[in-house]
């Protein structure tokens, strides 16, 4: 390809709306254009990167017999009225009617359409098992659009189904799939890790994430530094301590004053205790319902995710202090476990962190006031302990002896669901099992965000000068320079190893503009082709031409006669 008609237009300054490393570099080196809030066109350059990626994706479905189809990304309300998720989905969801007046959505994921095309053609259980995948653009209506195609409006994702007849044969697909996304990451070039998750909105028993580790990603995981345990921080766990011992000479409660103290930090360092020797309680509003009241030892945070789950809750909210105050009557900044008020709330939640704390602090439900000589195991009644704290580094591996845990940040590319009945249940997708019987299937749910999946490639692999693009995901393998355009000896040569590239399968993207050396070499780091190629005039005079590793500082001559033979022996398709 000739940079001529590639429709390449990189820009020298960043974006004013860029934010990411990845959103920068992609608009600067022309692969995306921003259209509007979260909504990007994705230019030439940008575009091959995508469908490099998708080729791989396809090639992995088909070893695991997944079928590719389409579906349409407007799709009637009545579906997801169907299966409960038009009311359950909060405002990400795109409404729209037609102009008959018939309610309509821009799909964000697609599980009740591929249950209408399975259950319109599946009739036995010889038809079993059926996996089914798609590449398909989707919206979400994000509330803060932002880094580009890491969390945009519209999208590009593949998205797989699998259909069973029974447990052990969506087993058997969810762990091929595991699988074939360990192979696609790995393909792409990417560091990654999968890790245990939450599986939000989509549902199901049992998720798994695809994380690319990257100091930018938006996620954290936690991961042994001993075993294979990792998890989305929302998710992981840490092995639990055994309840503390009461010491023979404890001491009993004794109340003091905490004038004007609210925070844990403050009242640690008022009573001068380690904020992990108090208690933390805290309010939520349940479902818009109920409260409970939760507790956890005082330096730890509450996993509103796990709390969720607990709860089989929709959402989990910290109401006001004005509402904690007047509408439930409770000392905001003194509230405590021990004698905490009746009927105030449903019931009191203790993480497992609260139940091996020996001696503590905690509110003493009188504004100014804790209680100090608290220990959990005597002085604090709970009926249920769960664990609803978020890990930190330096904790126990809740699966290993020894392992303790440690944190990265990740960009959340893949995730992999057991579905089971979700949906098969509420929409009716049967099959006649082999005694003739209608049966439920049990589902699977396998996506990618292929945009995302490119922008973390950036945030992986790139320096000051530019992206550094894996091979096989790079929108060109050889960046050719032909700095001498106005040689017709240099151009002839440029031409030349051009073309014997193209032959033998290389994508190559010659740079026949006439502008100065130094914005060709800048635009080529700045494009990030794995390999380039430096044809001068000076270099034709000595026999040679310049070849450079994007990766690498160095640069080696070579022979401008066996150019294209030594590059194709480097890059290893010779044909």
């Amino acid at each position: 390809m000739y940079w001529k008609n590639a429709f390449v237009h990189t820009l020298r300054e960043v974006p004013s709306e860029a934010e990411t490393i990845s959103h920068k570099l992609m608009l600067r080196a022309g692969m995306i254009q921003k259209l509007s809030a979260g909504i990007y066109n994705y230019l030439p350059l940008g575009l091959r990167v995508i469908r490099k990626i998708e080729a791989i994706i396809r090639d992995e479905m088909e070893k695991c017999n997944a079928t590719e189809l389409l579906m349409p990304m407007v799709i009637p309300a009545e579906l997801w009225q169907e299966s409960g998720r038009w009311d359950y989905y909060g405002p990400e969801l795109l409404r729209l009617t037609d102009r008959k007046n018939n309610p309509f959505l821009l799909g964000p994921t697609h599980e009740e359409v591929i249950v209408d095309v399975v259950r319109k053609s599946v009739r036995s259980y010889r038809d079993l098992p059926l996996c089914l995948f798609q590449i398909q653009t989707k919206f979400r209506d994000e509330v803060r659009p932002r880094y580009g195609l890491m969390r945009g409006r519209e999208f590009i994702m593949k998205d797989a189904y699998s259909f069973h007849a029974d447990q052990e044969s969506l087993e058997e697909m969810y762990w091929a799939m595991y699988k074939a996304y360990a192979a696609i990451f790995g393909r792409c070039g990417l560091e990654f890790r999968a890790v245990e998750a939450d599986s939000g909105t989509i549902g199901g028993s049992v998720t798994h994430e695809f994380h690319v580790l990257a100091d930018s990603g938006e996620d954290t995981i936690a991961f042994c530094d001993s075993c294979d345990y990792a998890a989305n921080v929302e998710k992981a766990a840490a092995r639990q301590p055994l309840p503390a011992a009461l010491p023979a000479d404890a001491s009993m409660p004794q109340e003091v004053a905490t004038p004007g103290r609210t925070s844990i930090e403050d009242v640690a360092s008022f009573l001068a205790v380690n904020p992990r020797d108090t208690v933390k309680m805290l309010i939520y509003e349940v479902d818009s319902e109920y409260y409970v009241a939760v507790c956890v030892r005082g330096d730890l945070v509450v996993n509103e995710v796990k709390l969720r789950t607990v709860l089989d809750a929709k959402a989990v909210t910290i109401p006001s202090d004005e509402i904690v105050r007047d509408k439930l009557k409770l000392a905001v900044g003194s509230m405590g476990p021990r004698n905490f008020p009746a009927g105030t709330v449903r019931e009191v939640i203790a993480d497992l962190s609260v139940r091996a704390m020996g001696k503590s602090v905690c509110g003493a439900n009188r504004d100014g006031y804790h209680l100090t000589n608290v220990y959990p195991v005597r002085d604090l009644t709970f009926k249920r302990f769960e664990d609803v704290a978020v890990v930190v580094e330096g904790d126990p591996c809740p699966r290993c002896d020894g392992g303790r845990l440690k944190m990265r940040k990740g960009i959340e590319v893949g995730q992999v669901f057991k579905l089971g009945e979700k949906y098969s249940k509420p929409m009716s997708l049967t099959f006649l099992n082999d005694q003739d019987s209608p049966s439920l299937m049990t589902m699977g749910c396998y996506g990618i965000g292929v945009g995302r999946t490119a922008a973390a490639a950036v945030e992986q692999h790139h320096d000051d000068d530019g992206i550094i693009w894996p091979a096989a995901i790079a929108p060109y393998s050889v960046a050719l320079l032909c700095l001498d355009t106005g040689s017709e000896e240099v151009y002839r040569l440029s031409k030349s190893i051009h073309d014997a590239l193209e032959k033998n399968g290389i994508d190559v993207l010659l740079d026949d503009r006439t502008e100065r050396p130094g914005v060709k070499f800048k635009d080529a780091d700045l494009i990030g082709c794995p390999f380039r190629i430096t044809v001068g005039l000076r270099g034709v005079k000595e026999g040679v031409v310049e070849f450079k590793r994007r990766h690498e500082k160095s640069l080696e001559k070579i022979s401008k006669d066996s150019c294209a033979e030594t590059i194709l022996k480097i890059i290893g398709r010779q044909s």
